[in-house]
């Protein structure tokens, strides 16, 4: 259980990955709902959270040629790290 736990703090809310990708939080659910990003859904009322490797990989993506978002906006240099420090800040 307490592993379990430990997970789930680590993982990114709604609010938090569409900070990092600087996209509105409707705009997340919707790439959620198309299977663009891959959400995981806790508790009774079905909250969206995301595991920060799952965004590092949307966001290595994004910064080969492969558009997540028309709009788009530069990717950090080393996302992974930016998630991490993120996470690590929280």
């Amino acid at each position: 259980m307490a592993n379990s736990n430990r997970q789930i703090s680590t993982m990114l809310t709604v609010r938090e990955v569409s900070r990092l990708l600087h996209v509105h939080s409707n705009t997340l659910r919707r790439w959620s709902d198309q299977g663009i990003i891959k959400a995981y859904r806790i508790g009774p009322r079905g909250d969206r959270r995301f595991r920060p490797e799952d965004i590092a990989v949307l966001l290595l993506e994004e910064s080969k040629g492969f558009p997540f978002d028309a709009r788009g906006s530069a990717p950090p240099k080393n996302p992974q790290d930016s998630i991490e420090r993120y996470v690590m800040s929280r």
